[in-house]
């Protein structure tokens, strides 16, 4: 009897995961432009400003590397701990 994931949930949570992952994209690359117009906005970067966009763009990319697997690599994964 096969006691492993379906490949349907497999399906569902690697789309889940993926859109979870392209909307945070989304969300960090629009907190990152709007940083940018409100540092940019009276003319000068202040020391705080710079910290700021510094920390925003290292969460970007840190969100990057936490791209999810491909639904192959799962489904590869659940057939061989059978």
């Amino acid at each position: 009897m096969n006691s492993g994931p379906s490949f349907e949930l497999l399906s569902f949570l690697a789309s889940l995961r993926s859109g979870i992952w392209l909307l945070g994209i989304s969300s960090w690359i629009f907190g990152i432009i709007d940083r940018s117009f409100a540092s940019f906005a009276d003319g000068y970067l202040s020391a705080l400003d710079i910290v700021q966009l510094f920390t925003a763009s290292f969460f970007f990319v840190s969100w990057l590397f936490l791209k999810p697997t491909s639904l192959r690599v799962l489904a590869a994964r659940s057939t061989k701990e059978i």
